[in-house]
């Protein structure tokens, strides 16, 4: 399993098709994951450290968790079949269940737990980027934002 960085939500243009840039932390290269709008708004949320008023489906679910005697202690992107993300939710108890990858970091970011995906997805769809010794993390993401600027979701099938 790879360790990554959740990057953030990008709007794939010209859609507006919200996409979850997750960073890989051994080599440089990103896992560009289409989500749903709600899923995006949650993360955001969760990456500003904004609070919403009532609890939002991760909030709840992180509540779940604990009030059973639980505790996530991963996430993991396992699989993608014909274009689509699975995820798994890796408890204390050596228990997993399975979820969409969006709920999954969502749930990971409310928790503080962390974010991993399998060598194979990560393989198979992950972006190379080119590193330049002199590029710093700004350059690197603003060179990652161009490219998604040009591709599609067909491109990941």
């Amino acid at each position: 399993m790879i360790p990554v960085d959740v990057v953030g939500i990008r709007l794939e243009l010209p859609s507006n098709q919200p996409v979850l840039i997750l960073r890989d932390q051994e080599q440089p290269r990103y896992l560009a994951l289409w989500i749903g709008d709600n899923e995006a708004k949650a993360i955001t949320l969760l990456l500003t450290n904004t609070r919403s008023q009532r609890p939002l489906t991760h909030e709840l679910m992180s509540n779940v968790i604990a009030a059973l005697g639980d505790k996530l202690v991963s996430v993991t992107v396992t699989e993608l079949i014909e274009g689509t993300y699975y995820a798994t939710l890796n408890f204390a108890s050596s228990d997993s269940v399975s979820a969409r990858p969006s709920d999954a970091v969502a749930l990971a970011l409310q928790t503080g737990a962390p974010v991993f995906v399998s060598r194979e997805v990560i393989d198979e769809a992950g972006i190379d980027v080119i590193e330049d010794d002199e590029a710093n993390d700004t350059d690197e993401l603003e060179a990652f934002r161009a490219f998604l600027d040009e591709i599609n979701p067909e491109d990941f099938s």
